[in-house]
């Protein structure tokens, strides 16, 4: 053995000298014996653990695969045993078809698109009220077929097929973990549904729901499905002016809320804002009781609203009907409104199945709201699934989430990139027992290799399945699976069901360049509310290397060896920050009438270590201003705050005397994004 690892090297780390020989002497005796994934899994499950520094795990990790060919792929830090993957939701399918990998299913995944979802609509146990003739017509449009073409359903009946007395949804509200039966929250699907009615709404009529997640929210979520209505997703975080467009994209009749959002002794008015962007009729709930405010004429507190009448039969919808409204920015003016309709929780249940391993008994846990398309992919991906929904009221950055975490018996926990930094940072999560946790999973942003193998270690080494794909994919189209081997923030599959091209500037195919998907698939949309989807997704896009039709989708992936990819952000306009998407025109178009400036332009510019996006705006000022990059930075924070999203942090401000154009006057981001990282 070449380079052993000492007792005094990891007591330089942190290691306790009389703890130290030992381990010392126990890795370096795997060191001699195994290859490097054995090894590295041997170490990670049976000698380390949370309570060793951080460094030393890294230390050994980079030790173990210091001779690794990077040929053969990304170094794994998670492997799956055989008898792991054979009682996998993956195994058990590959055994059914009788398939002898992972590549082969996925390949039977695409051969047949029809058959595949028809196959998924059976496995997940999908209610139809009327049986569909098939899965798929593509009659109209082959890209955008119509899904289970003849079928009646409401998805909300899919939801409830867990035993009656088993856990749809665990919570934490103060001190105590509480717990909602399946039977408990149909009856508060019903009550809501019936008390919708009772109000005078019909199927088809659009409610939105303004509101943290919590048992309440998901109830209203699920009653508006169930009733036939359409639920118009709005983030809480959103200031008024961006609530307000939201309703109206929406065309939402009425908007459930509540008084105030709380964080341990701080409230939020979230009410105020709601009535500031001159919502429609609002019912509100209180965050501790009855609501602590005085609504306006016409407004209903939930206890008003509310009736006792908990049977109800689910409306009969068509699986192209509207079932949620929810928003994406684009690269200019208003956010794209995209529909999701009865048959698209499919999707969301299927890569939760497939990509996430989820079976009956599993508790989800997942930082989110509706108002992003990660709270309503939870909602169905566990209750689908006969899993259950954990849900902490607070925030997820503090030591009382990750007890939650614990307590709860999480077997699946999804973050973004920021919230894992934060973690490590805070040490918030010391002495906690993620063991439970069967997999993490990130998306939302770019992922830093370090930070998500510091997330697996907090949990013995589960491994975090990246997970990248959008509102208009309703899920994922490039993922992990818990058949693959995991190496820190890296893909290692399209999702299943479909498939995508790397195309460069040339239209050519490449290891690095943009993404554009092969469809189609269930999931996907097929029209936008106030946008053309033809000229946003399919129009001017080339074909495929082998003649495929395309999708435009917008992400840069880079392709690794051995079938692994790692993501590069946006190559559009858009832009995560923080998790959440959003346009450089929604930016620029807040900040650009700040006194003194005469155009902006918004870029998101990667860490050198990989990461969550750094928002950087570049200005150019009237000659005569007086204002300084500081000035502007702290005017331009202000302005974000108050207009767009408080979540949204302006990194750094740079003043330049012009803005690179194209021939045909759009501002060269790209151009922008080299010369900050330069």
């Amino acid at each position: 053995m070449t380079n052993p690892i000492t007792p005094d090297r990891l007591a330089e780390l942190g290691l306790p000298r009389p703890v130290a020989g030992k381990l010392a002497g126990d890795v370096n005796a795997l060191l001699d014996s195994l290859p490097a994934p054995e090894c590295w899994t041997r170490i990670s499950k049976d000698i380390l653990s949370p309570d060793v520094p951080f460094e030393i795990h890294r230390e050994l990790y980079d030790l173990v695969f210091a001779a690794w060919d990077d040929e053969a792929g990304p170094r794994p830090a998670w492997t799956p045993e055989q008898a792991s993957v054979a009682r996998s939701n993956i195994g058990r399918m590959l055994s059914d078809l009788g398939l002898g990998s992972y590549a082969d299913l996925h390949a039977w995944s695409l051969e047949d698109r029809a058959r595949f979802w028809g196959e998924m609509a059976t496995r997940l146990g999908i209610v139809f009220k009327q049986p569909p003739g098939a899965a798929m017509d593509a009659s109209g449009h082959a890209l955008c077929p119509e899904w289970y073409p003849g079928a009646k359903l409401n998805i909300s009946d899919s939801c409830f097929r867990a035993p009656a007395d088993s856990a749809a949804i665990v919570y934490r509200e103060g001190d105590g973990l509480k717990t909602v039966t399946v039977e408990e929250l149909e009856k508060l699907v019903n009550r809501v549904a019936n008390s919708l009615v009772e109000a005078g709404f019909a199927p088809g009529d659009a409610l939105a729901v303004d509101m943290p997640m919590t048992v309440p929210c998901v109830a209203i979520y699920l009653g508006i499905v169930r009733a036939g209505c359409t639920a118009v997703s709005v983030a809480e975080s959103f200031a008024p002016e961006e609530i307000a467009r939201r309703v109206r994209l929406g065309s939402a009749r009425a908007v459930f809320t509540q008084d105030f959002i709380s964080y341990g002794d701080r409230r939020l008015p979230l009410y105020e804002k709601v009535t500031a962007a001159g919502a429609p009729k609002a019912i509100v709930l209180g965050c501790a009781g009855a609501p602590d405010v005085d609504l306006r004429e016409g407004d209903l507190a939930w206890d008003g609203f509310l009736g006792q009448d908990d049977e109800f039969e689910s409306v009969a919808r068509a699986p192209g009907d509207l079932l949620n409204v929810l928003f994406s920015s684009g690269t200019t003016g208003d956010p794209k409104a995209i529909p999701w309709t009865q048959s698209t929780p499919i999707k969301c249940a299927s890569d939760a199945w497939f990509h996430h391993d989820v079976q009956p008994g599993d508790v989800l846990v997942w930082p989110s709201s509706l108002g992003w398309m990660m709270g309503p992919w939870l909602v169905y991906a566990a209750l689908i699934n006969r899993a259950t929904v954990g849900l902490f009221y607070g925030a997820p950055g503090s030591r009382e989430f990750g007890e939650f975490v614990q307590d709860s018996g999480a077997t699946m926990l999804g973050v973004v990139p920021s919230l894992v930094k934060a973690w490590r940072k805070s040490d918030a999560l010391a002495g906690l027992d993620w063991t439970g946790i069967k997999c993490f999973s990130s998306t939302g942003e770019c992922s830093n290799r370090e930070d998500m193998l510091w997330l697996m270690s907090r949990a013995g080494y589960s491994p975090v399945i990246e997970y990248c794909g959008g509102t208009e994919v309703a899920g994922g189209y490039i993922t992990g699976t818990l058949a693959q081997p995991a190496s820190p923030a890296t893909f290692s599959t399209p999702a299943m069901g479909l498939d995508f091209v790397l195309l460069d500037e040339n239209s050519a195919a490449a290891d690095v360049g943009e993404v554009f998907l092969v469809p189609p698939s269930v999931g996907l949309s097929s029209k936008l509310l106030n946008r053309d989807h033809e000229e946003v997704y399919f129009k001017d896009v080339p074909p495929g290397p082998n003649g495929e039709k395309l999708r435009r989708h917008g992400d840069e992936i880079e392709r690794l060896a051995g079938g692994y990819y790692r993501t590069h952000g946006r190559v559009d306009d858009t832009m995560n920050l923080g998790g959440i998407k959003v346009s450089s025109a929604e930016i620029e178009r807040t900040v650009n009438h700040l006194e003194g400036v005469v155009e902006t332009a918004a870029v998101a510019v990667a860490p050198p270590d990989g990461g969550a996006s750094l928002l950087v705006v570049f200005a150019v000022l009237e000659p005569d201003a007086k204002l300084d990059a500081a000035a502007l930075k702290k005017g331009m924070q202000a302005e974000i705050r108050a207009k767009l999203n408080p979540l949204f942090k302006v990194h750094d401000v740079v003043i330049t005397a012009s803005l690179p154009r194209t021939a045909s006057n759009k501002v060269m981001r790209r151009k922008l994004r080299s010369a900050y990282r330069n």
